[in-house]
């Protein structure tokens, strides 16, 4: 405290157009020795740290500071020496301007080069780094802006009731783009799908993940279709992700053989099908599995895993034409359902097989009067 009462002493002593530019150039001088100093000091730190991000953010904090510095000893020299030429504007809270605007500038500027680098990172999906960019520039314009105001002495209190009106209005007119906003939030974070991954909707629609936007999500088919669905729709809705936790899927293929089969011969069968077959995979290895006695059948179960789930379609194709080839070949009766039906001939009319029917009618015989 005394150091600083000393030196505004030996301020206040000058005369005031020396001590205003003595400070003017004391923060020119800082800033330049920030700039010079400062740059060698990020090198040796953003050269320890993986990656650009940290260079971006880092030159941006940088390239602030030193300007504040140097705009900090025109507002020093305000505040010592009351200096107020006769402008339109005060030189106070123009001083404290120029420093809001540089610092809101590099910020929005920094927040997408950073998001320009994050594209491919593992960590962040690529779809969502526009929507955090564009909150981020959000933010801080409003931010930098609400400051702004506050500065210049201008009331925000009827700018932000009617902020709050046109919210309202805004919220019900758009509630299904802010439904299908949030719900990519929600999407996202809750990790439910990525661009890639097979999915299966409530609507039994399944395919691979095209892209993920703001909106919507775009489905394309087995069919070769685009299927747009809302955001909001799946954030609501049970979707399976056939693709987690790991890609490779199980496939099921029910076989009913004839009773009187061998049923090691069938098994046997089924495992040498699955063993040569090249989209099945050996790790998990194939399984057979006799589920029930069925009405006209014996009902087996051959599991085997593929590595791909849009795989499993046509590696159930190949199995089955396999299996179907083996059987005819090893002599396996496949049987299919059969349905006995009897006929009492005493209660089929006799004309029904072609003879003429021997009942009399009623009045036969009797003259006509």
């Amino acid at each position: 405290m005394q150091l600083d009462s000393a030196l505004l002493d030996a301020l206040a002593a000058l005369p005031v157009w020396q001590g205003f530019t003595l400070l003017v150039v004391s923060g020119l001088f800082l800033a330049a020795l920030v700039n010079v100093l400062g740059d060698r000091y990020m090198r040796r730190v953003t050269e320890r740290i993986d990656g650009e991000v940290d260079d971006i953010v880092l030159r941006a904090v940088h390239t602030g500071l030193y300007l504040t510095l140097a705009v900090g000893g025109l507002y020093a020299g305000t505040q010592v020496y009351e200096v107020s030429p006769d402008v339109a504007v005060p030189l106070e809270a123009g001083t404290l301007s120029v420093v809001i605007v540089v610092w809101m500038l590099l910020l929005i500027r920094t927040g997408r080069r950073v998001s320009s680098r994050i594209t491919d990172s593992r960590y962040i999906d690529r779809q969502v780094v526009p929507i955090l960019q564009n909150v981020w520039s959000a933010l801080v314009s409003g931010l930098g802006i609400f400051l702004l105001l506050v500065l210049w002495d201008i009331d925000v209190t009827p700018l932000l009731a009617s902020a709050g009106v046109i919210g309202i209005i805004v919220g019900l007119a758009a509630r299904d783009t802010l439904a299908n906003f949030f719900g990519s939030l929600s999407l996202y974070l809750d990790g439910t799908y990525k661009v890639g991954d097979f999915v299966v909707l409530e609507t039994g629609e399944r395919g691979r993940v095209e892209d993920i936007s703001v909106r919507s999500t775009v489905i394309r088919t087995r069919d070769d279709i685009l299927v747009t669905v809302p955001n909001a729709t799946l954030n609501s809705a049970a979707i399976v992700n056939e693709s987690t936790p790991k890609r490779k899927r199980r496939i099921r293929v029910p076989i009913g053989v004839a009773y009187g089969s061998d049923i090691d011969q069938v098994e046997a069968i089924l495992l040498d099908v699955a063993e040569y077959e090249d989209l099945v995979i050996e790790r998990p290895k194939p399984r057979v599995r006799f589920r029930e006695f069925g009405g006209s059948s014996l009902n087996f179960e051959l599991l085997c895993w593929v590595s791909n789930p849009a795989l499993t379609a046509r590696a159930t194709h190949k199995l089955n034409s396999e299996i179907y080839h083996r059987f005819q070949a090893e002599g396996v009766e496949i049987p299919f359902p059969q349905r006995d039906v009897s006929l009492s001939v005493a209660d089929v009319p006799g004309d029904l097989f072609g003879r003429e029917s021997t009942e009399v009618p009623t009045d036969a015989g009797r003259d006509e009067t």
